[in-house]
């Protein structure tokens, strides 16, 4: 059996807060800033909008930077605490966590682009002032992005909330609730790629809802409550 160490302790500090903070500054920019800025299906006011309000679409770009900083502080601090119950199961769902962060800077970089296409004389001279509009809201569109590492975020989160089960640090209950959220959100996900109507039957907003309230509950469970402090099988020693 082996005892929670100070460095597990310290991660879970950070992970309580990491996730939290990384989750408000993401619902801060994609609905408080480029929902307000990106028309749906009106390339030309989006275009309006974003050149009237430049500093602001970069300080949402900045945020969404941020964010992706804040998974990668997320995920290394989760592996140093699972680490201990299942190490490849806690690099797998860490590895899924990084492919998560690393959409959103695709999505990042697909903003910096549609800005330097509005904003750049010369684009609108090479493709036409007309079309500049259109071709800017192509690269504004990263919901495709989204649920590709939606994916991986989810199937990170199922083996992770497997590694938490065995371990004992949370609640049964609630690492069984982390499973369940997180494998509906995959299944849902990968259905939805083959099938897109399936969102008229499930709405996108159910996807993903249950998986993000497990991690929050888990945030602050660490933060205020930290690792429980049961014994947990330590699987590099033999038995006997």
């Amino acid at each position: 059996m082996a005892d929670i160490n100070e460095s597990q302790r310290k991660a879970a500090k950070i992970a309580g807060l990491a996730s939290p903070i990384s989750f408000i500054i993401l619902v801060v920019v994609n609905f408080g800033i480029f929902a307000r800025l990106i028309v749906s299906g009106n390339a030309a006011e989006t275009a309006r909008n974003i050149l009237a309000n430049e500093t602001l679409f970069r300080i949402g770009i900045a945020g969404d930077i941020i964010y992706c900083v804040g998974v990668i502080v997320l995920l290394t601090a989760l592996y140093i605490i699972l680490k201990p119950v299942d190490q490849y199961l806690a690099l797998f769902a860490a590895f899924g966590r990084l492919v998560h962060a690393i959409t959103w800077l695709l999505v990042s970089l697909n903003l910096f682009t549609a800005l330097r296409l509005l904003s750049n004389p010369e684009y609108a001279h090479m493709f036409g002032a007309d079309r500049l509009p259109s071709l800017a809201q192509l690269h504004l569109s990263g919901s495709d992005t989204y649920y590709i590492g939606l994916l991986f975020w989810s199937i990170a989160v199922t083996v992770g909330g497997y590694v938490w089960f065995k371990s004992g640090y949370i609640p049964e209950l609630l690492a069984v609730f982390g499973i369940i959220a997180s494998a509906w959100c995959a299944g849902c996900t990968f259905v939805y790629y083959i099938f897109p109507k399936f969102a008229n039957a499930v709405n996108l907003w159910w996807f993903d809802s249950p998986m993000v309230i497990f991690e929050m509950i888990v945030s602050f469970w660490l933060l205020f409550k930290g690792l429980k402090p049961h014994a947990i099988i330590n699987t590099n020693k033999a038995g006997g």
